[in-house]
C-alpha cells in the first residue's frame, strides 16, 4: 500500500533524531575507531616491541575473539540491568583497557589489554544497535543506516587518528581513544534516558538458540567467511604497503570513506532495486576481485584495491546487519548477539592465520585465502537461499515505503 500524503509528511528524516540517538552514535563512532586505530601503527608496534607480524596480529585476534564470545552474554546482561547501564559499563571497560594498552611494555601485555578492550566493546556495540533501533525516528531501517554510518565513520577516522597520534608516539592512539570514549560515556550518562528492561529477562542460551533459525544461521555463517576476507584486508595490508604511519593512515582513511558512503547511500538504494541477497552476491563478487588485485598487483595497485575494497565491504556491512535484524522472529538484541558471535569469529581468525600464512608462504597468500572465503560465502548463500526468502518481503515493503506518491 502506498503511503498517504499525511503519513509521508510526518515520516521523520534520517537526520532528525533525538539527542540520545546522536550521543549513542557518537560513542559508536569512537568504538569503531578502535578497530582501525592500530592499523597505521602496526609496523611501529612490531619494531618497538620487537615482535613479528603474526604476534602483532594478535591485537586483532584477542580483541575480536573476546568480542565474539562476549556477544553471547550481552543480551543476558542488558535484559537485567538495562541498555543504558550496559552501554556505560562497556564504555568504562574500553576507557580502562585502552589507557592500559598505552602503558604496555611487551606485546603480550598489549594483546591482553586489547582482549579487555574487546569485552567492553562487545557490551557496548551489541547494546548500541538495540538502543539506536529502539530510540531512532523512522523505524529499524533508519536506525540500521545510522548504525552503519557510525561504523563507517569510525572505521575511516580510526586509521587517520591512529596515524596522527602514532606519528608522535605509538602509545598515543590508545590514550586518545580512552579520552574520546570518556566523552562518549559522559554524553550517554547525561543524554540517554534509562532504557526499559524487557518483561522477561533474556536467557543466557538465547543467542545460541536463535541460531537454530535457518535464516539467521545462514546470514551469520555467510558473514563469518565474509568477515575473514574483510579483516584480511584490514589487518595484513599495513605490512605489505611498506609505508609510514601517515601513508597507511591515509590509505585506510580513503578505504573507510568508501565503507561509509557505500553503507549509508549505495547499500539501501541497491537493496530496494535488486534485493538484499543480490546485494550480498554482488558485494562478495567485487571483494573477490579486489582480493585478487591485492594478491597480484604492484604497490600502486595495492593502494587502489585497498581503498576500493571499502565499497563491497560497506555494501555487505549494511546488507548483512539488516538481514540479521529482519530475517527471523527473534528479538533484535538476541538476533544481533547470535549473529555477531559467529561473524566476529571470522574477524578473530583472519589476522593471525593470514600473517602466519604470509610468513610461511608469501605476502599474497592471505588474499588468495580471503578470495576463497568470499567464494565459499557465495556458495552458502546459493545453497541455503530458501532460508532468506523472507528478506524479499522486507525489501518489497521498503520499496513501497519509498515509492513516489500517486498524483
Amino acid at each position: 500500500m502506498h503511503a498517504e500524503p499525511a503519513e509521508a509528511a510526518a515520516r521523520p528524516g534520517l537526520l532528525r533524531q533525538p539527542m540520545s540517538v546522536w550521543a549513542t552514535a557518537f560513542a559508536a563512532v569512537v568504538a569503531f575507531m578502535g578497530i582501525g586505530l592500530v592499523d597505521p601503527i602496526l609496523p611501529a608496534i612490531a619494531t618497538n616491541l620487537r615482535a613479528t607480524p603474526s604476534q602483532v596480529s594478535l591485537l586483532f585476534t584477542s580483541y575480536f575473539l573476546i568480542t565474539a564470545v562476549a556477544m553471547l552474554v550481552t543480551g543476558w546482561v542488558s535484559s537485567r540491568i538495562g541498555g543504558k547501564r550496559t552501554l556505560m559499563i562497556g564504555l568504562v571497560l574500553v576507557v580502562l583497557f585502552a589507557a592500559l594498552a598505552g602503558t604496555s611494555d611487551t606485546v603480550g601485555q598489549l594483546v591482553g589489554f586489547r582482549a579487555g578492550w574487546g569485552l567492553g566493546n562487545a557490551l557496548f556495540v551489541a547494546t548500541a544497535l538495540a538502543v539506536i533501533v529502539g530510540a531512532a525516528s523512522g523505524g529499524a531501517e533508519s536506525a540500521i543506516i545510522l548504525y552503519e554510518a557510525a561504523l563507517g565513520i569510525g572505521i575511516s577516522l580510526g586509521p587517520l587518528v591512529g596515524a596522527l597520534l602514532g606519528d608522535m608516539n605509538w602509545r598515543f592512539p590508545f590514550f586518545g581513544t580512552a579520552v574520546l570514549m570518556a566523552v562518549g560515556f559522559l554524553l550517554i550518562a547525561t543524554l540517554l534516558k534509562p532504557t526499559p528492561k524487557p518483561a522477561v529477562p533474556t536467557p543466557l542460551s538465547a543467542p545460541i538458540r536463535a541460531l537454530g533459525h535457518g535464516g539467521l544461521s545462514t546470514t551469520a555463517f555467510t558473514a563469518l567467511f565474509y568477515n575473514y576476507a574483510f579483516f584480511t584486508v584490514l589487518a595484513w595490508t599495513p605490512f605489505v604497503l611498506h609505508m609510514d604511519a601517515h601513508g597507511i593512515g591515509l590509505v585506510f582513511f580513503g578505504w573507510g570513506v568508501m565503507v561509509a558512503l557505500s553503507s549509508v547511500f549505495a547499500a539501501p538504494a541497491l537493496q530496494r532495486r535488486i534485493g538484499t541477497v543480490r546485494v550480498m552476491h554482488l558485494a562478495l563478487a567485487l571483494l573477490i576481485v579486489f582480493q585478487l588485485g591485492l594478491a597480484t598487483l604492484g604497490h600502486d595497485g595495492i593502494i587502489i584495491c585497498t581503498i576500493l575494497s571499502g565499497v563491497p565491504i560497506g555494501l555487505n556491512n549494511t546488507a548483512f546487519t539488516e538481514a540479521a535484524m529482519e530475517v527471523s522472529d527473534n528479538p533484535r538484541p538476541v538476533a544481533s548477539a547470535g549473529y555477531n558471535f559467529v561473524r566476529w569469529l571470522g574477524g578473530a581468525l583472519a589476522p593471525y592465520f593470514g600473517s602466519k600464512l604470509a610468513e610461511r608462504f608469501s605476502d599474497s597468500t592471505p588474499y588468495y585465502i580471503g578470495a576463497l572465503c568470499c567464494a565459499i560465502a557465495i556458495v552458502v548463500l546459493v545453497v541455503r537461499r530458501r532460508h532468506l526468502e523472507s528478506l524479499e518481503r522486507v525489501d518489497t515493503d521498503h520499496a513501497f515505503q519509498d515509492a513516489p506518491l500517486p498524483a
